[in-house]
C-alpha cells in the first residue's frame, strides 16, 4: 500500500497545490427571448473548458479533504477518487455549473428580475464531451415611463366645520351618554327597545323529524341510540331585549324589517312573523332554516339623551358648553384635513396608475392575488364565519383579490419608480417615529410593536409604506392645485362614501 501511495504523478502534486479558482478562460454563450408579458426564458451553454476547469477544482477540494485507505489525507490519486466519487462530483459540477452560469447571465444581460431563475435540475445531464446547455425562466420588473410628476392636477374640496355639525355631534354624544327610559302609555316607535317574550319554532326536515323520532323510540325501549344534534324545534325567552330597527335579532335569528312588524303596538301586544335564516348565518345549525317567531311585548323603553349637565360636559373633560364646542370643533377640523389630504393622495395615484401603462408579471401577480385571498379568507374565519360559509363566497372573494392584487402591485411598481426619481428613502429614525405613533393609537410600546413586526414580517411592508407617504408628500408640493366648495349636501336617505383618514389608512397598514 505505501508504494501505491507514492504514485501520485507530477501533474497531480501541481494540481495539487492549486488552492485558489482561477478565473474562467471561456465566456458562456446567452440568448435571451420574450416568453410573455415581464417573462424571459434565458437560454445558456456552458463551454467545455469551463467544465474541465470546474471538474478539476472539485477534485481538487475532494483530495484535499477527502481521507482514503491506504494513502496520507491529500495524497489520494485521482484515478481513485474518480472511481470512488465520481457519481458524486459529476452532481456537484452539475450543480455549481448551472448556478454560476444563471447568475452570470442575470448579471451580464442586466435583467431586473424578481424571481430566482427557475432552473429544472433534475432533467439537465451534465456531459461527458461538449458543452453544457441548459435554460430557465425569470419574471422582470416591468419598464415603463412615468408620467409628468410636476404640476399633476389635484382638485382640493374647500370643507369648512359649521355650527350643525357642531350641534349634530353633540346630540351623538347625549345620545352615547342616554338612558333607556319606559315608554309609558305608548306604542313601539323606531329605534325603541323592547322586553318581550319570544317563542321561536324552527322548523326541522323530513329527516331530522325522522331521527328525532327515532331517538325517543329508542330511549323508551331502552336502547342506545346514535347521538346526533337536532335543533330545538321550539325555544322560549321571557325578557328579550329587542331593537327596533329595520334589521335586527329577536334571540339568535336576524329578522329583515323587524322595525314594520312591531311599530305601532302596544303593551301586550303579539306579533308573529315567519322568516327564512340566510345559508350564510354564522351558527351553522341554523342556516336556511325556516323559523316561526312570535313577540308578546311586555315593555317598551326609548333613548332619553342625556342633559348637557355638568357631569355632561365633565365626562368629555370640559368645563363649559363653549370650551366642549371649541374641543369639537378642533376634532372636526383635524378629521377634515385628514380626510382632504386623503382625498388629495387619493387624486395622485388615480393620475398615477391611469397614466403609467405597463403589463403585470403574471405568476408574481398570481402569487399576489393568493396571498391576499388568503387573507380574506383568515379575516372571514376570523370574524365567526364557518369555512362551509366562506367556501360559498370564495369565487367572488378570488375575483376581488385578483383585481386588489393586481391594484397593489401595479401601484408599487409605480411608487417604486417614482421614489428612485425623486431620490427619496426612509431613515430608521423616520421609521421609529412612525412606528411610535401607531403603538400610540393601540396603546402598545413602541419596542413591542416593532419586534411584532419584525416577527410577522410586516416591517418591511410598512417601511415602503412610509416611503411612499414620502412620495405623495413631494408630488403634491409640486401640483396643480384648485380649490372647489364642494356641492351642497347630498339628497336627504342617500348617503355619501366615506373614506379613510389618512391616519386610519396608516394604522391600518401596519396592522
Amino acid at each position: 500500500m505505501a508504494d501505491e501511495n507514492e504514485e501520485t504523478t507530477a501533474s497531480e502534486q501541481e494540481e495539487g497545490a492549486q488552492e485558489t479558482e482561477q478565473p474562467r478562460t471561456a465566456k458562456n454563450t446567452v440568448t435571451v427571448e420574450d416568453v410573455g408579458p415581464c417573462k424571459k426564458k434565458v437560454i445558456v451553454e456552458v463551454p467545455e473548458e469551463t467544465i474541465k476547469e470546474v471538474v478539476d477544482e472539485q477534485y481538487r477540494e475532494l483530495r484535499r479533504d477527502a481521507v482514503v485507505p491506504g494513502f496520507r489525507k491529500g495524497r489520494a490519486p485521482r484515478r481513485l477518487l474518480e472511481k470512488r466519487f465520481g457519481k458524486e462530483t459529476g452532481e456537484q459540477v452539475k450543480l455549481k455549473l448551472l448556478s454560476e452560469a444563471s447568475e452570470a447571465a442575470i448579471r451580464d444581460q442586466k435583467l431586473d428580475v424578481l424571481t430566482d431563475p427557475e432552473v429544472d435540475y433534475q432533467h439537465v445531464e451534465l456531459p461527458d464531451t461538449g458543452p453544457l446547455k441548459f435554460e430557465f425562466a425569470v419574471e422582470i420588473r416591468p419598464q415603463f415611463e412615468l408620467p409628468a410628476l410636476e404640476g399633476i392636477p389635484v382638485t382640493k374640496p374647500k370643507l369648512e366645520v359649521t355650527e350643525g355639525q357642531i350641534d349634530r355631534e353633540i346630540e351623538q354624544l347625549q345620545r352615547w351618554s342616554g338612558v333607556w327610559t319606559p315608554r309609558e302609555n305608548g306604542t313601539v316607535e323606531r329605534e325603541d327597545q323592547i322586553i318581550a317574550g319570544v317563542r321561536q319554532n324552527i322548523e326541522l326536515t323530513d329527516e331530522e323529524k325522522a331521527r328525532q323520532v327515532a331517538q325517543v323510540e329508542g330511549k323508551a325501549e331502552g336502547g342506545e341510540p346514535e347521538p346526533t344534534y337536532i335543533p330545538e324545534a321550539e325555544i322560549k325567552l321571557d325578557n328579550a331585549e329587542i331593537f327596533v330597527r329595520p334589521t335586527g335579532f329577536v334571540g339568535s335569528v336576524p329578522v329583515e324589517k323587524l322595525d314594520e312588524l312591531l311599530i305601532g303596538a302596544a303593551v301586550g301586544d303579539k306579533r308573529t312573523t315567519t322568516v327564512e335564516i340566510p345559508k350564510t348565518y354564522f351558527r351553522e345549525e341554523l342556516q336556511g332554516r325556516k323559523a316561526n317567531i312570535e313577540i308578546e311585548i311586555k315593555e317598551i323603553k326609548y333613548l332619553r339623551p342625556a342633559e348637557v349637565s355638568e357631569h355632561f360636559l365633565q365626562r368629555f373633560e370640559a368645563q363649559t358648553v363653549a370650551e366642549l364646542r371649541d374641543k369639537i370643533r378642533n376634532n372636526l377640523q383635524a378629521r377634515i384635513e385628514s380626510q382632504v389630504r386623503n382625498d388629495m393622495s387619493e387624486q395622485i395615484y388615480n393620475y398615477l396608475l391611469d397614466n403609467a401603462k405597463f403589463d403585470l408579471p403574471v405568476d408574481v401577480a398570481a402569487r399576489q392575488a393568493g396571498s391576499v385571498l388568503q387573507r380574506q379568507y383568515i379575516n372571514l374565519l376570523q370574524r365567526g364565519l364557518s369555512r362551509q360559509q366562506v367556501d360559498e363566497q370564495m369565487e367572488q372573494l378570488r375575483a376581488g383579490s385578483e383585481e386588489q392584487a393586481k391594484q397593489q402591485l401595479k401601484t408599487f411598481f409605480i411608487m417604486d419608480k417614482v421614489a428612485e426619481k425623486l431620490e427619496t428613502d426612509v431613515s430608521d429614525e423616520e421609521i421609529n417615529g412612525h412606528i411610535a405613533r401607531v403603538a400610540i393609537q393601540r396603546g402598545q410600546r413602541p419596542e413591542k410593536l416593532k419586534e411584532q413586526m419584525e416577527r410577522d414580517g410586516s416591517l418591511s411592508q410598512f417601511r415602503l409604506d412610509v416611503r411612499q407617504g414620502k412620495c405623495i408628500s413631494k408630488l403634491l408640493e409640486s401640483a396643480n392645485i384648485t380649490e372647489q366648495v364642494p356641492e351642497e349636501k347630498v339628497e336627504k336617505g342617500k348617503k355619501s362614501k366615506k373614506k379613510k383618514s389618512a391616519a386610519e389608512s396608516e394604522e391600518g397598514k401596519a396592522k
